[in-house]
């Protein structure tokens, strides 16, 4: 059984070598995430290169994801490395004390502007979430708090605003210059972390022009205030060529409660308007440690999969995690039983819409097509951009998209898209009256058909050529082609 949902696996001291990275891949990773929170330059161009050689040896299309850092807002450090804070203490987050001397009353704070954004009585959340701060008092260079829920704090930790309201710039001139080296190694996904509106997507999406980089970009939602906006949530999917459900700072903003919901919410919406979603964090956590995953890590990842995920990512897991095989191997059986269920197979995409483009009325005709239409086996879409594949995996089906393409950074970029599997064919050599024949046979020569199935191949006029895809053809295996 194919597996429709892809899988990101992000890159670390644990999937360093050649030979780990050819093992994940053989697992069944799909798309490597390099974390541009931590490392240096040259370190992302070594992975790189390893992940494009891992990829040929073993024949298979690996797209890369570009993580950008982001505006994290962070303490500064405690002169002891760490401070234990107890319920109902005073503590104080002050922008004028040193960057190095913390202690048990105040740690210095790296981004000034979160005194301006913060008042009385908003709660603050440091660590992810485990410290909570009560604001009592707000002067020009101090946050004055009590401790509501204490524990162990060191340093360099962010920090979160309960509802959200930090207004830090998305991108950082940090991440100004990842985005270069992004563009250097060829990356076909960069993600933006905490993007506020669709301007700063625009931002990201004019330096990757000037890098002379084709990366699609990727919105991670992570601020509580897109979430409380449907119009602007809508408004960065639109800019974006997809989104990340980023359930760790999100999550911390809006309180666990409502993470469901909303990422149900953020996913059906992505769909709706033709982008892919990916999600993230803490997806099978306990295998960092552990070679088994937990009950409820297997229910989290087949709703993320039944929800209609693109994808599902893992981050600690096979960074650092010790059985980083193992947990690929097993989010590969998740999702693949979760893909069994019928919620995955049946889909009212746009049914009662009309629409106002050929391509996108010939991708859905074909995908409602396959879904009714008894003994059909398989679509096949001849493409140059992946944007008619991309189209039609919006529709939810137990069958596989085989995108023909003769490009190898559109067959990477489609690495992501749920249902699409990617097949190299060039049909520039091949005449046009029998470049059917040819297609079909490539799928009867790889035994993904067989004699009498039916498959559904939709191409342009031009074999090719960027963009027109205006025909759909119903095929039978093994009968008269044309």
């Amino acid at each position: 059984m194919l597996r429709r949902t892809k899988i990101v696996a992000t890159l670390g001291p644990s999937t360093d070598t050649l030979e780990s990275l050819e093992a994940i891949i053989e697992a069944g990773v799909n798309v490597v995430r390099l974390n541009f929170s931590h490392g240096e330059s040259q370190e992302h161009v070594d992975r790189a290169q390893r992940v494009k050689q891992a990829a040929k040896n073993k024949g298979r299309f690996v797209a890369i994801l570009a993580d950008l850092q982001g505006p994290k807002i962070r303490i500064a450090k405690f002169l002891d490395g760490k401070i234990n804070l107890k319920k109902g203490a005073h503590f104080t987050l002050d922008s004028q004390l040193g960057k190095n001397e913390g202690h048990q009353e105040a740690v210095g704070i790296d981004h000034e502007a979160v005194i301006q954004d913060t008042y009385v009585n908003d709660t603050l959340l440091l660590d992810d979430g485990r410290i909570e701060l009560l604001v009592k008092d707000v002067t020009d260079t101090r946050l004055y708090c009590v401790v509501i829920v204490g524990g162990t704090l060191s340093n360099n930790k962010g920090i979160n605003k309960k509802g959200g309201g930090l207004s830090a710039k998305a991108l950082t001139l940090k991440d100004k210059n990842d985005i270069k080296t992004a563009a250097a190694i060829e990356a076909d996904y960069v993600a933006v972390s905490f993007p506020r509106t669709a301007d700063d997507m625009a931002e990201a999406r004019e330096l990757l022009n000037k890098a002379n980089s084709k990366a699609a970009l990727i919105a991670k939602i992570e601020r509580a205030e897109l979430i409380e906006d449907s119009e602007s949530l809508d408004e960065i999917i639109r800019v974006s060529n997809g989104v990340m459900v980023a359930r760790g700072d999100l999550g911390v903003e809006i309180g666990d409660a409502e993470l469901v919901p909303v990422q149900k919410h953020i996913i059906q919406r992505a769909r709706a308007l033709n982008r892919v979603v990916i999600t993230a964090t803490q997806m099978m956590e306990s295998m960092i440690s552990s070679p088994i995953p937990t009950r409820a890590e297997v229910s989290d990842v087949a709703n993320a999969v039944i929800d209609g995920s693109d994808a599902v990512m893992l981050s600690a897991e096979t960074a650092v995690g010790d059985y980083p095989v193992e947990v690929i191997e097993a989010i590969d059986r998740i999702c693949k039983g979760a893909e069994r269920h019928s919620l995955t197979q049946v889909s009212q995409h746009r049914i009662h819409e009309s629409f106002t483009e050929i391509d996108e009325s010939i991708a859905l005709s074909a995908m409602y097509a396959a879904n009714h239409l008894n003994g059909v086996k398989a679509i096949i879409c001849m493409t140059e951009t992946g944007a008619t594949p991309l189209l039609m995996s919006r529709i939810r089906s137990k069958l596989p998209i085989y995108a023909f393409s003769s490009s190898i950074q559109t067959q990477r970029k489609m690495a992501l898209y749920r249902g699409v599997q990617t097949i190299s064919f060039d049909a520039s050599e091949i005449a046009n009256n029998v470049v059917n024949r040819f297609s079909v046979a490539e799928l009867l020569t790889k035994k993904l058909v067989q004699e009498g199935d039916l498959v559904i191949l939709t191409k342009g006029d031009y074999i090719n050529a960027q963009g027109g895809t205006n025909t759909l053809k119903i095929i039978k295996v093994g009968g008269s082609i044309n």
